[in-house]
């Protein structure tokens, strides 16, 4: 049966400058699109089996953030902070099981990679933005790519 992947790009941050890489935070506006993405995700009617997050602040507020409307809890995955690959995805997919919804929130480049090295698809996700794939054994596909923008429009 078919999985589905779900990546949310962390929201907004404060620049390079204002701290290490690891512990920069959000911004208000990044603070904004985490929520917005966790309700959009609601409307839609998305459950997730689990919500992974990377481990860098940034990353990990978004995930908290968006999880409000999900009710759900992310958990730390060290693999998302740096080096996240479709093999990585393939295997929290298996792990949640035939049908499951998987959410994991991180960092750019590598959500772009990911998805173009399961389905093809060359993509931009931008700050705060969603994309959707869907795997069904070796073959997978972009079902929903959602920028900041778009994912405002689902929640007013």
């Amino acid at each position: 049966m078919a999985q589905q992947l779900w990546l949310l790009r962390h929201g907004d941050a404060e620049p390079h400058e204002a701290r290490h890489d690891a512990d920069r935070r959000l911004t208000a506006k990044g603070e904004k699109q985490a929520r917005m993405a966790g309700v959009a995700l609601a409307r839609l009617g998305l459950e997730f089996a689990a919500i992974y997050t990377s481990p860098r602040v940034r990353a990990r507020d978004t995930a908290n953030l968006a999880a409000e409307a999900l009710k759900a809890d992310p958990l730390v995955h060290q693999p998302l902070s740096a080096g996240f690959d479709s093999d990585e995805a393939r295997a929290l997919l298996a792990a949640a099981g035939d049908g499951a919804r998987v959410l994991v929130v991180g960092h750019e480049p590598d959500f772009s990679q990911t998805v173009h090295d399961l389905t093809g698809a060359r993509i931009d996700l931008k700050k705060g933005g969603i994309a959707g794939v869907r795997v069904d054994g070796t073959a997978a596909e972009l079902i929903d790519l959602l920028r900041p923008k778009e994912v405002e429009e689902i929640v007013e």
